[in-house]
Order: structure tokens, then sequence, then C-alpha cells
């Protein structure tokens, strides 16, 4: 092989790895996102901004005495979260949007929306 042959060889495989990455975004880790919390029958925080057009994770934990549900009828999404313990939700890829959620259980103090950019 010349050392252009080499060289064009190089380039090429170059190029396909970078659009290989380009091409396969990695969903947003849940280091990136803060721990959704049931804390005395709220959501903490209440807001949570999200990556649009990605799948990520989110955790969800119940520092409440009692079962909750992470609910949501926009992310089609019903998980229960037992009381002191902590549960993964995997969701996406959203559109642009708010997405509301609530606490099954207690609807009337537990509510909150993602917010996906």
């Amino acid at each position: 092989m010349t050392t252009k042959t080499t060289t064009r060889l190089s380039l090429s495989t170059l190029i396909a790895v970078l659009a290989m990455a380009i091409a396969t975004k990695s969903p947003a880790q849940a280091a990136d996102l803060p721990v959704l919390q049931f804390r005395d029958h709220h959501f903490v925080p209440d807001h949570i901004d999200v990556p649009a057009g990605q799948k990520f994770t989110l955790q969800v934990q119940n520092l409440d005495a009692t079962d909750d549900e992470f609910e949501s009828n926009d992310l089609d999404r019903e998980e229960l979260v037992p009381a002191g313990k902590s549960i993964t939700v995997y969701l996406g890829p959203l559109d642009p949007g708010t997405y509301h959620f609530f606490g099954d259980f207690h609807q009337d103090t537990a509510q909150g929306v993602l917010v996906a950019k």
C-alpha cells in the first residue's frame, strides 16, 4: 500500500466513526437529571427539564411512610413507588413540550411537570 492509499483509508475510517457517533445520540444519564422525590406527599422538585428527542431515565424516590404511584397520562406511565424505596422510570424520546405527572394516591398535592426542550 502506498502512503496515499493508507491516508485515504484512515480518513475514511475516521469519517465513518464520527458519523456513527453523531447518529447514535446517547441517552441522558440519570446523573444528569435530579432525583424526583415524594416528600410529604409532594414532588420535589415539581418541575424537571429533560432533553427532547432523547431517551432518558428518571429516578423516583419515595421518602414518605406510605406507598404512592408515579403516574402520567401524558407519558403513559403508572409505576408503584413503595414507601422508602426508589424506582427507575424509562422515558423518551419526547417531542418538545410539557408533560404532567402526579402521585396517584395524593393527586391533590403531588403534581409536577417534565418539560422537554
